[in-house]
C-alpha cells in the first residue's frame, strides 16, 4: 500500500491514522532521494525535516495558516505534500520546479525564499496582519540553527516577544544532540506545560494572586522566577522566555505523534511560541547521516552507493581562489580570510586548516563580517572577505558606512558573480556591479580567466586606496575552453587599465569579466561576415579606462558593452555616463547584460542563451544594430 499516492493536498494527510504517518514519511524520503539523486540539490536538511513537515500539515491548514520555511532548502517534503508530487520530478530543472520555496508555484508558499534569517520577520508581519484584520489563523516560521544566530532573526524575536501576537517560531535544530536523560525529562515536561490544563491553571493562579491587596504584584513576580527556575532545570530555553516567548523543547523531531500532540497544544496558547525541535540531517539515508556536511547539497549521485555521478573535472574559479589565498598568506602574514558560513563554498577549507588563527567564519552574519573586516583593517591586517555576490547584498550599509566611508582597503571576493544556474533568482549574483559601482572610493575588477584572477588577487592585496572588489563566476575557469584566447597570457594588472585583445575598424566591444571570452568568440563570428571588431577586456568597471575607451571608439559605427550583471546601474551604464560627459559627437552604443527582471533557474549556459549573451547571439545582435544604425542612401 502506498500512503503517498493518496496525498493530493495537505487535507489528505489528516485522513490518515497517526500510526501510518511514519510510513508516509518513509515514502516521502524515498521520493526526495530519487529526484535529488537525479537532478542534484540540497539533501541533508530536506531529509531531516520530513517528519516535522508532516506534523505541521497534520495540525495546521495551509494556506489559511501560513508556514514560512527559512532559506527554503528544506522545503522538499512540503512541496510533495502540497499537490506538487508529480511536478517535483522537475525539481531544479529549467522550466520546472524551483529548488526553494516559491510563491509563484503554489498558494501554500507565502514567500519565495533563498536567503537566511528572514522567516521570523515575515511571519511576524503576517501574525500582526492577522490580528489587525481579525483573521483566525496562525503564522509559523521554521528556521534552522545556523540561520537563528543571524542578527536579523534576533531583531525579529525581540520585536515579536514585545508585541505578543500569535506567532509560532520553530527552531529546526539539526546540530545539537540530547542525552537520553534530559530528553526523557524534557518530553514529559513539555507535554505538561503545553497542556490546556496547565495553562488554564497557570493563568487562574496568577490572576488570583495578583488580586491580593498590596502584595499581589510582588508575589506574582516571585512565582514567575520560581517558574523560570524550574524550566531552567529541564529545558535550555530561558533566553527565549526572557525575550517574551513561551518556550517548549527540545523535542524529538522524528517522533511525529509526539510532535502532533505538542503542536495541537501550543496552537491554542495565545502569544508568541518558540518550539525547539531536534532533527538529524540526512535522516533515513545512512550515507548522508554519516557525513551531514558533505551531503548538505549534492550533484547527481547513485542512491545505493552514495557515489557522485562522474562529470567533467575542470578547475573552478573557487578552486583558484582557495589555492591563491594560501600562496598569498604564506608570504604576507597580515592576510586574513573571512567568510559567512561558506567555508567550503568559497574554497577556504584548506586555508582554514593551514591558517586557523587567520581564518574567521562569522556564520550567517554578513553584516557583522564586513564590519569585523573593517576593524581588522584598522588594526593593520589585510582581510579578504569571501562572500557570494547574492549574500553580500545583505551587508550593503556596512560596506558603505564602515568600510568605504572610512577609506579602508578591505578586499571583497565575490564568488558566484553572475548567473548561478539551478538555484535561481534568490542566488543569481547579478546586482553586485550595480550596488558597488555607486559607492565612492570603491574599485571593481573582474577577471577574464583563472590566470588573470590570480593577478587580480595579487593586485588587490597591495591596493591601499580604499575598498576593492573582485567578482568571479561559478564554474570552470575560462581557459579550460577551446577558445584561441586561452593562449593569450594576461598582462600585469594596473589600476583602471584595460587589455586590448584584438583590433578592428567597425565595432568596439567592451567586455567585462566572464563575457570576455564570449566577446572574443563573437568577434571571430563577425569577421566571417566582413565585420571587424575591436575587443577590449576592460578588467575594471570602476575606474574605467576612459582614455582608451574614448580613443578606440573614434570612427566606430557601434560600441557594445557586455556584462553578466544587471544593466540597471551596471558596467554598461558606466560607459554611457562616460560618453554623456563628452562634448564631441559620440558613437551609437548598445548595452547587453541582464535585463530589469528576476531571472529564472536553469543551466547557466541555457540562461545565457535565452538572454542573448552567447557568442552567436551577440554577433547576431551586433549585425542587427549595425543595420539599424546604418544611414539610408541618398536618392
Amino acid at each position: 500500500m502506498s500512503f503517498l499516492n493518496g496525498i493530493k493536498n495537505p487535507d489528505d494527510i489528516k485522513k490518515l491514522p497517526k500510526s501510518d504517518l511514519a510510513g508516509l514519511a518513509k515514502e516521502v524520503r524515498e521520493c526526495i532521494l530519487e529526484v535529488v539523486s537525479t537532478n542534484g540539490g540540497h539533501l541533508g536538511a530536506a531529509l531531516g525535516a520530513v517528519d516535522l513537515t508532516i506534523a505541521l500539515h497534520y495540525c495546521f491548514n495551509t494556506p489559511h495558516d501560513t508556514i514560512v520555511w527559512d532559506v527554503g532548502h528544506q522545503v522538499h517534503a512540503h512541496k510533495i505534500l502540497t499537490g506538487r508530487k508529480e511536478a517535483f520530478k522537475t525539481f531544479r530543472q529549467e522550466d520546472g520546479m524551483s529548488g526553494f520555496s516559491n510563491k509563484d508555484e503554489s498558494e501554500h508558499d507565502p514567500f519565495t525564499t533563498g536567503h537566511a534569517a528572514t522567516s521570523i520577520s515575515t511571519s511576524f508581519g503576517i501574525a500582526v496582519g492577522n490580528r489587525i484584520l481579525k483573521k483566525e489563523a496562525r503564522a509559523i516560521a521554521v528556521i534552522g540553527d545556523a540561520s537563528l544566530v543571524s542578527g536579523m532573526a534576533f531583531e525579529a524575536l525581540n520585536h515579536a516577544g514585545h508585541v505578543k501576537d500569535n506567532l509560532i517560531v520553530i527552531l529546526n535544530d539539526n546540530e545539537m544532540s540530547i542525552s537520553p536523560t534530559v530528553g526523557a525529562l524534557s518530553k514529559s515536561f513539555n507535554k505538561f506545560i503545553s497542556s490546556g490544563f496547565y495553562n488554564h491553571l497557570r493563568h487562574d493562579i496568577v490572576e488570583g494572586i495578583r488580586k491580593i491587596p498590596k502584595v499581589g504584584g510582588q508575589m506574582v513576580a516571585k512565582a514567575k522566577k520560581i517558574d523560570e527556575g524550574i524550566k531552567h532545570i529541564f529545558v535550555p530555553g530561558l533566553l527565549f522566555e526572557e525575550m517574551g516567548f513561551r518556550y517548549f523543547g527540545p523535542l524529538d523531531g522524528h517522533n511525529i505523534e509526539s510532535m502532533i500532540e505538542i503542536l495541537e497544544n501550543v496552537k491554542k496558547i495565545p502569544g508568541p511560541i518558540f518550539l525547539h525541535v531536534i532533527t538529524k540531517k540526512g535522516k533515513g539515508y545512512t550515507v548522508a547521516e554519516s557525513d551531514p556536511s558533505k551531503w548538505h547539497a549534492s550533484t547527481p549521485f547513485c542512491v545505493e552507493t552514495g557515489e557522485v555521478k562522474p562529470g567533467a573535472k575542470q578547475k573552478s574559479y573557487t578552486k583558484v581562489f582557495g589555492d591563491k589565498m594560501i600562496q598569498l598568506a604564506d608570504k604576507n602574514k597580515k592576510i586574513v580570510a573571512i567568510t559567512a558560513a561558506m567555508c567550503d563554498g568559497t574554497g577556504l577549507i584548506e586555508f582554514s586548516k593551514k591558517f586557523p588563527d587567520r581564518f574567521f567564519d562569522v556564520g550567517i552574519a554578513e553584516e557583522h563580517g564586513v564590519s569585523f573586516a573593517a576593524g581588522l583593517t584598522e588594526a593593520g591586517l589585510r582581510p579578504f572577505v569571501a562572500i557570494y555576490s547574492t549574500f553580500l547584498q545583505r551587508a550593503h550599509d556596512q560596506i558603505i558606512h564602515d568600510v568605504a566611508l572610512q577609506r579602508l582597503p578591505v578586499v571583497f571576493c565575490l564568488d558566484r558573480g553572475g548567473l548561478v544556474g539551478e538555484d535561481g533568482p534568490t542566488h543569481h549574483g547579478v546586482f553586485d556591479i550595480s550596488y558597488l559601482r555607486k559607492i565612492p572610493g570603491m574599485t571593481l575588477m573582474a577577471p577574464r580567466d583563472g590566470r588573470e584572477f590570480e593577478l587580480m588577487l595579487e593586485f588587490a592585496q597591495g591596493h591601499l586606496l580604499g575598498p576593492i572588489a573582485v567578482r568571479y563566476p561559478r564554474g570552470a575557469v575560462s581557459e579550460e575552453s577551446e577558445s584561441a584566447l586561452k593562449n593569450v597570457i594576461p598582462a600585469a594588472i594596473q589600476l583602471g587599465k584595460s587589455e586590448i585583445l584584438r583590433e578592428g575598424k567597425d565595432v568596439l566591444i567592451l567586455a567585462y569579466g566572464s563575457l570576455v571570452y564570449t566577446a572574443f568568440e563573437a568577434a571571430g563570428i563577425l569577421e566571417k561576415s566582413g565585420i571587424e571588431a575591436t575587443v577590449i577586456n576592460t578588467r575594471f568597471a570602476k575606474p574605467l579606462d576612459e582614455a582608451l575607451i574614448l580613443r578606440l571608439s573614434k570612427g566606430k559605427s557601434l560600441v557594445v558593452t557586455l556584462e553578466e550583471g544587471s544593466l540597471v546601474g551596471g558596467f554598461g551604464d558606466g560607459v554611457l555616463e562616460l560618453f554623456e560627459q563628452q562634448e564631441s559627437a559620440v558613437p551609437k552604443i548598445r548595452t547587453l547584460g541582464i535585463p530589469d527582471r528576476f531571472i529564472e533557474h536553469g543551466k547557466r549556459e541555457s540562461l545565457l542563451s535565452k538572454l542573448g549573451l552567447t557568442a552567436p547571439k551577440i554577433a547576431e545582435e551586433i549585425v542587427k544594430s549595425l543595420a539599424i544604425f546604418e544611414p539610408e542612401p541618398n536618392h
